[in-house]
């Protein structure tokens, strides 16, 4: 009795391991792809579904998938009911594991098959490297599966004498709640919905559950993988506590219509010609994609209800960069961004309006949130042997670094106000407005930041003759000496501004798109 417990434990530890072994090499092989097509083709909610689905189910990780989103929104790439969208897919998208596991597993019995795979994956990971060596990590992964679920089903026969026999409650409607009660608390403790479903699966085979019961448990399941989401964000930044939220509205409303839905499993087994496992996958994808085709309707109310529930600040500084972000160097990069853009608008809008008179130079809390961004950036780890990760980093750090910069000068009000009375400025003053309310509208425009490289080129001739100017100013007693200096600060002032700004947009373009090349990079950071 006891060796079949232990193989049955043996066996769910088995599973969840090739779980993540094949999920953490297929992020590696196909994490970049992914993030591109998300990108490209969640434009709409339905399209966002779509992309969900497909992209859960290519690499096994919803919580991949859910965490790009996140890094896209906090990067204004995405709306948050786009988002929505993915969500929803990426829990369609889960259930592919149930059907590789009734399929392949269950019906093929490819438990054999995946010893000797088992051997070649693990031999091509260990003596190559790079793509290959992720290939062999994910079939090592999927074998490491199979012969969980072979390590189960062995462990269940030796058991089952003590499993079947009415262990659970009975077929009414306390206690299918009861059961429903029961996977959730299953799902919290392995925190994987897919193990259990696997589980699920491998005891009805055996006899040791009836359908419907198996259906009431796996109904708890998809419900408890909410408390995963739930405690993940806990105290984390606004994007993450929003997509928790929707995704424990998602899945209360889908485990509800389940819920009602148990009678119908006898009638579903019919259909399927007596066949109970295929049943229990059907209807665990069925009632998934109900909860879509009910929410998509009205996701418009729904992302409402979603941001009534989990309000945003009401300051014009985005919230602190969330540190569990930075599990993912992709996500990381495009939260950065998407904050770093926030932050250039909001002081270069600040320092547009103190140049026309009509604002304040600075921002309370502005340099605090640039430090945090610094900090931020510091700490992501980027993986060995990405160019355009590296490119992008560096480009973040200098664009941090001139937004920092940018906020110092904001602080030198006195400089500001020289410029500002003098009517000689007038002319420098005004240009400088009108290019910082262009780069508040639109801190990572490439052609603004080649239209502000040449305004700076064009300044720096009239910043000479006005140098000179004021120099003979001094010079026939129109100033004092104090003025003076006071004078060619503040025009050593404008010219620094003028410059943070232009390389604030310019970095900001770079982050955005592609990679400059070397030359460019080299040529950069030697005229700073």
């Amino acid at each position: 009795m006891n060796e079949g417990w232990l193989g049955f434990a043996g066996g769910i530890g088995l599973f969840l391991f090739g779980m993540m072994v094949m999920t953490d090499a297929l992020k590696a092989l196909a994490s970049g792809r992914m993030r591109a097509a998300l990108g490209r083709f969640t434009t709409t909610p339905l399209r966002g579904v779509l992309s969900g689905a497909i992209g859960t189910a290519l690499l096994q990780s919803s919580s991949a998938v859910i965490l790009t989103v996140i890094g896209f929104v906090g990067a204004g790439l995405m709306s948050f009911p786009q988002a929505l969208g993915v969500i929803f897919g990426a829990n369609i998208g889960t259930t592919a594991t149930g059907w590789m596991v009734s399929v392949l597993g269950l019906k093929l019995q490819l438990g054999t098959v995946a010893l000797p795979l088992l051997c070649l994956a693990a031999l091509e990971a260990a003596v190559t490297r790079g793509l290959k060596r992720q290939v062999g990590m994910a079939l090592a992964g999927f074998s490491l599966i199979f012969l969980g679920l072979e390590m189960m089903q062995t462990a269940t026969v030796q058991v089952s004498g003590l499993l079947a026999g009415g262990w659970l409650q009975g077929d009414s409607w306390p206690g299918r709640l009861a059961l429903v009660l029961i996977g959730g608390a299953v799902t919290v403790v392995i925190q994987s919905s897919s193990a259990g479903v696997a589980v699920a699966l491998v005891l009805l085979g055996s006899g040791s559950v009836t359908l419907m019961q198996a259906a009431a448990l796996v109904v708890g399941m998809d419900l408890g993988t909410t408390a995963k989401s739930v405690l993940a964000t806990l105290g984390g930044a606004r994007e993450m506590r929003r997509t928790a939220m929707a995704h424990v509205g998602y899945n209360v409303v889908t485990a509800g219509l389940a819920f009602l839905a148990l009678p119908l499993m006898p009638l579903i087994q019919r259909l399927l010609m007596g066949d109970a496992q295929t049943a229990l996958v059907v209807f665990h994808t069925g009632f998934n994609l109900a909860g879509v085709l009910l929410l998509l309707p009205v996701l418009p109310w729904f992302a409402r209800g979603i941001e009534w529930l989990v309000p945003g600040g009401s300051g014009p500084l985005p919230e602190p960069l969330d540190r569990r972000l930075l599990g993912d160097a992709d996500v990381a990069q495009d939260a950065a961004r998407g904050v770093a853009a926030a932050l250039a608008s909001v002081q270069c809008a600040r320092l547009a309006a103190a140049l026309r008179q009509t604002g304040a130079a600075q921002e309370a809390g502005l340099a605090l949130a640039v430090a945090d961004l610094e900090d931020f950036l510091m700490r992501v780890a980027l993986p060995a042997g990405g160019t355009a990760g590296q490119n992008r980093q560096a480009a973040l750090l200098h664009l941090a670094d001139h937004l920092g910069r940018l906020a110092q000068r904001a602080g030198q009000e006195e400089r500001l106000a020289v410029l500002v009375a003098d009517p000689v400025f007038r002319r420098p003053v005004r240009m400088l407005a009108a290019a910082l309310e262009r780069a508040a509208q639109a801190p990572a425009d490439p052609r603004l930041a080649l239209r502000l490289a040449r305004l700076h080129g064009t300044l720096g001739g009239r910043m000479a003759r006005l140098r000179r100017s004021v120099l003979l100013r001094e010079h026939v007693g129109l100033v004092s000496p104090p003025d003076l200096f006071a004078l060619t600060d503040a025009l050593r002032w404008l010219e620094r501004v003028l410059f943070h700004t232009e390389r604030i947009v310019h970095y900001g373009a770079v982050a955005a798109t592609a990679a400059p090349s070397r030359e460019e990079a080299a040529r950069r950071l030697c005229d700073e």
